[in-house]
Order: C-alpha cells, then sequence, then structure tokens
C-alpha cells in the first residue's frame, strides 16, 4: 500500500520558517519524482515545487529564493524548506509522487502565516 504522509505544518508568524516533510511508503522512492503543491481556500491547487530523481529542482516564481525542496532517498523523505514565509503562503501543502503513469497525493498539511 502506498502511503505519502506530510508533516510539519501549523500556525507561524510573517518572515517566520517551517519545514514541511513527506514521507514515502510503499514505492520505490529512489525512482520517483516528488513535488509540492498548494492550495488556498478558494483557489486552484498550484504547483509550489518539485525534484526530480536525480535531483533537479524546479521552483513556481512566487516561492523562488524564499522556499527550498530537498530529498533524502535514504529516508525515503520529501523535504520543503519555507523561509521568510508571508500571509499568501496559507495554504494546505500537499505532496506528490511520480513516475511513468502513476502518481500519488498525500492528504495534506496546513500551513497558516499571520501577518
Amino acid at each position: 500500500q502506498v502511503q505519502l504522509v506530510e508533516s510539519g505544518g501549523g500556525l507561524v508568524q510573517s518572515g517566520g520558517s517551517l519545514r514541511l516533510s513527506c514521507a514515502a511508503s510503499g514505492i520505490i522512492f529512489s525512482i520517483f519524482h516528488m513535488s509540492w503543491y498548494r492550495q488556498a481556500p478558494g483557489k486552484q491547487r498550484e504547483l509550489v515545487a518539485r525534484i526530480t530523481n536525480g535531483g533537479s529542482t524546479n521552483y513556481a516564481d512566487s516561492v523562488k529564493g524564499r522556499f527550498t525542496i530537498s530529498r533524502d532517498n535514504a529516508k525515503n523523505t520529501v523535504y520543503l524548506q519555507m523561509n521568510s514565509l508571508k500571509p499568501e503562503d496559507t495554504a494546505v501543502y500537499y505532496c506528490k509522487g511520480y513516475g511513468p503513469a502513476v502518481e500519488y497525493w498525500g492528504q495534506g498539511t496546513q500551513v497558516t502565516v499571520s501577518s
């Protein structure tokens, strides 16, 4: 059974930092590309960052320079380090693992940034 479990969300003041984790099980983690998405109330889910199985990364323009995605294949975990958080970063954050013809989603973790 495939599971992606996010953790690390919470309430933080503007300018603060959080690190999200997504632990995967039931997949060969090292061959999967991993990504973080977020969905704010009333808005569509959007891609925040992704990291390939080779370690290449991409970021949404809105988070470049503030967020860093990384992965630890030995721990089957992908991380999202979020610095200089803004109220507009408030959303439910989801991780996604994807490979050829398959994709798996976690249940999400809430991040709330107060002004």
